[in-house]
């Protein structure tokens, strides 16, 4: 499982640009059952991710394809953990890693 930290770049009007194909390749992702959660920071400085996939070379490919990645709006920190304690409730979410 992977934290992905999405830190802007650029400024929000920069963002906002390119905010709604941002948004349609996560829903690709979401579709794909490649993403469990994400939204932004508050201050909005960026976003978070949180992705079921557990191979991170496919991750790290799948984020290149994101329109913040390919216009230079945002880096990605991508922290990988194992999730040892969670709600009962977050129990299914668990069991959709994807290992491609």
């Amino acid at each position: 499982m992977f934290l992905i930290i999405v830190n802007f770049k650029k400024s929000l009007e920069i963002v906002d640009q390119y905010l709604a194909a941002h948004r349609e390749f996560l829903e690709q992702g979401y579709q794909k059952n490649y993403f469990i959660v994400s939204g932004r920071q508050n201050p909005r400085i960026g976003g978070i991710i949180l992705s079921g996939i557990k191979n991170k070379e496919f991750l790290m490919q799948l984020l290149r394809q994101d329109p913040f990645y390919i216009h230079e709006i945002a880096d990605y920190n991508v922290i990988e953990f194992e999730p040892v304690k969670y709600h009962p409730s977050f129990k299914d979410c668990l069991n959709i890693s994807i290992s491609e």
